[in-house]
């Protein structure tokens, strides 16, 4: 299988998945006027789950090296499945929560907030899974992305009078997002041989491996919390699954695109954490609030028409994510 060999490649890999975590929510907006997002949502998670097993099959069963994806199964632990299964539902509902988010409030604010709590408390937890980096240039790295946080929360509000009562709901719903998406990474992450990718323990798996499993969690749990969401939407009316049928192939293929980008960054960013470690790997990853909010921000045009002083406010988010994920990065370098 394939394996990441030094800390630089590693550190290449987070980025490609910042970009594709920061990137992935743009699909849903291009199908956001005629396409209800729990209804995206079921195709965004088929696109996880087959974006999942076509890397496995490929890129984790070629070559010497490690456990081949059908023989890794097999030899797995009960527990360490377990673990990652339990990592997709916790990512699920978490996800469920910041699409529902995006489609509120726009991607300049769920990402910012949800994720950025993410990537807060996901490194800390991480950190102490197994302790790789400079923990004083970690946790300062941390500091400056709980400050970009802050400041977009006070721009959201800011940026228009009339967001005062369904601002505060979306602001609460990405904060839920965020702490329950800060948990997801150290259960995947803990059914890994994170040490040795190449020898990995009996019963532990490899990320490839991992991922798959993860995905099947994040799809069987679906089943149950996006049908709740059909009959008791956060917002609008309920729907039946009938509307997801009757909807256009194109729309359907947006959705799995979408999986497909979050799926691209997700294997990357495992396959990544031997050499970084989860805390960097992880913390890197989630820098896709910067992505996300520059999307929302530049592209999206979602803070137009708000007062001069929002737009100071917004400089100063991207300021603090960028010295952020700079000391996150130099932090496992160090």
């Amino acid at each position: 299988m394939f394996i990441v060999e030094n800390y630089l490649t590693a550190v290449i890999f987070c980025f490609i998945t910042m970009l594709c975590w920061g990137s992935w929510a743009n699909t849903q907006k291009l199908v956001q006027k005629t396409w209800r997002f729990e209804l995206f949502y079921w195709d965004y998670v088929i696109g996880i789950f087959l974006f999942s097993l076509a890397a496995a099959l490929t890129l984790g069963s070629f070559g010497t090296e490690g456990r081949p994806f059908i023989e890794d199964l097999k030899q797995a632990d009960t527990s360490k499945i377990l673990s990652a299964i339990t990592g997709g539902v916790v990512f699920n509902l978490a996800n469920i929560l910041l699409t529902a988010a995006i489609a509120g409030a726009g991607m300049a604010v769920a990402f910012p907030i949800g994720i950025g709590i993410a990537l807060v408390l996901g490194v800390v937890l991480n950190y102490f899974l197994v302790e790789k980096g400079d923990p004083v240039l970690l946790f300062a790295g941390v500091f400056f992305v709980m400050l970009a946080i802050i400041i977009n929360a006070v721009a959201y509000r800011r940026s228009s009078p009339n967001r005062e009562a369904s601002g505060s709901k979306w602001i609460v719903v990405s904060v839920i997002a965020g702490v329950l998406m800060s948990l997801f990474y150290r259960f995947v992450a803990s059914g890994m041989d994170l040490e040795n990718f190449r020898e990995p323990m009996t019963g532990m798996m490899t990320p490839y491996t991992a991922v798959v499993v993860f995905s099947v969690g994040i799809l069987l749990s679906n089943v149950v919390f996006n049908s709740i969401l059909l009959k008791r939407p956060l917002e609008g009316k309920p729907i039946s699954y009938r509307q997801y049928f009757k909807g256009k192939i194109r729309w359907h293929n947006i959705g799995i695109l979408g999986g497909c980008i979050w799926a691209l960054g997700n294997v990357l960013n495992l396959i990544a954490a031997g050499k970084a470690g989860p805390a960097i790997s992880y913390g890197l990853g989630q820098g896709a609030t910067l992505v996300a909010a520059f999307w929302g921000v530049v592209i999206w045009k979602e803070f137009r028409n708000s007062p001069k002083p929002v737009n100071g406010l917004i400089t100063a988010m991207f300021c603090c994510f960028i010295i952020g994920l700079g000391l996150i990065i130099y932090s496992g370098g160090s």
